[in-house]
């Protein structure tokens, strides 16, 4: 299975929630509300899950072993990175023609 997409859906500045994304597979196959959460300077991702009523939590969708898991987290991990240093820049950007006024 191969990852031909990802979007960075939705980017938080405050809370252990950092980011929201997409990753579509094979072309054919889209898993929504991937979250990236930060928890002591690390960062990991949650598959979707949805509350059972026992209050507990249910992955919807999750990798089947570790190594695909691993592959899932790093790439989506290196998309949100790349994500930040493009919205750092731009606002980078901003200020500096803000600056020139």
């Amino acid at each position: 299975m191969v990852i031909t997409d990802i979007k960075v859906r939705k980017l938080f500045d405050e809370g252990p929630m950092k980011a929201i994304i997409s990753v579509t597979f094979d072309g054919q196959l889209a898993l929504h509300d991937i979250k990236v959460i930060s928890v002591r300077e690390k960062n990991f991702i949650v598959m979707p899950s949805r509350k059972n009523p026992d209050g507990t939590y249910r992955d919807i969708a999750h990798p089947i072993n570790a190594d695909f898991r691993g592959e899932l987290e790093e790439t989506v991990l290196r998309a949100y990175e790349e994500e930040l240093a493009r919205q750092t820049a731009e606002e980078t950007v901003e200020e500096e023609e803000y600056a020139a006024f």
